[in-house]
């Protein structure tokens, strides 16, 4: 039996959220569990602020099951990471209500289905991060509306369609990684604005045509990956303009024959 005092400290709707997750992902067989009789501010990978659920951090803990449409309720929720574990199921589209998220981290998992085409919602996410999923779908365009966005690492899962040209909204992203998807289309001109860009990594997919002169515009890039691919034309010049360039790859075809100039180059990306 529950003591009496053992959810003193959070709401009830927040006391039903944590025990949602608790039992949908099969809890009592944690590597690091909760006890259920103690207080919340004493459970594992749990952080409270102001009587407040802000921090949800349960990676390489065992959690199998589905992700509970429960925790929207989690109305001050800044970061939800539940990396590394045995998640399966759709993502709940609930969870783009919660407007406070900064972090999700759902990484190596087995999640399927599409990405919820509210995502745009969380307008305060510095960081989404899904990669190594079984996600399926195109990724909405709606991910555009997340400005404050620095991270965005959707790599190996099952996406398919175009980039959506909206994430040249995105100018404080520094991470673009959409390795080993099924990704097709070329890459939009606008990604050139992209001027905080850090890493760009689009391998393993099927994107195809010229790549966009803009590219040359990323200053700050110091990992550019874009092999096994259909791009057309050697770009071998690219890793000359760019200044602060450590990772460089493409195909073997990109990089014979004759060079594709800034000034030869057509523009048909737009």
């Amino acid at each position: 039996m529950l003591s009496a005092f053992t959810f003193a400290s959070v709401s009830q709707n927040e006391k039903e959220a944590l025990l949602a997750l608790y039992n949908s992902t099969n809890g009592q067989s944690w590597t690091n569990t909760w006890d259920l009789n103690e207080p919340v501010n004493s459970w594992f990978g749990v952080t409270l602020e102001d009587d407040k659920v802000v921090a949800i951090e349960l990676m390489f803990n065992n959690l199998e099951g589905n992700i509970p449409s429960e925790l929207s309720q989690l109305t001050a929720l800044r970061s939800l990471n539940l990396s590394f574990n045995k998640l399966s199921g759709e993502l709940p589209v609930e969870l783009t209500e919660i407007s406070s998220l900064k972090e999700l981290k759902l990484f190596s998992n087995r999640i399927s289905g599409a990405i919820p085409i509210t995502i745009g919602n969380l307008a305060k996410l510095r960081s989404l991060e899904l990669y190594n999923n079984e996600l399926s779908g195109e990724i909405p365009e709606s991910i555009g509306e997340l400005v404050e966005l620095e991270a965005l690492i959707l790599s190996s899962n099952q996406l398919m369609g175009k980039l959506p040209r909206s994430i040249s909204n995105l100018k404080k992203l520094k991470v673009l990684s959409v390795f080993d998807n099924k990704l097709l289309g070329t890459v939009p001109s606008s990604f050139g604005e992209l001027a905080q860009l850090e890493e760009l990594v689009l391998s393993n997919n099927a994107f195809y045509g010229r790549l966009p002169n803009e590219l040359a515009q990323l200053s700050n890039l110091k990992t550019l990956l874009l092999s096994n691919n259909g791009f057309k034309g050697n770009y071998a010049y690219l890793k000359d303009k760019l200044p602060n360039i450590v990772d460089f790859d493409l195909d073997k075809s990109n990089t014979e024959g004759v060079l594709v100039t800034l000034d030869e180059e057509p523009d048909d990306n737009d």
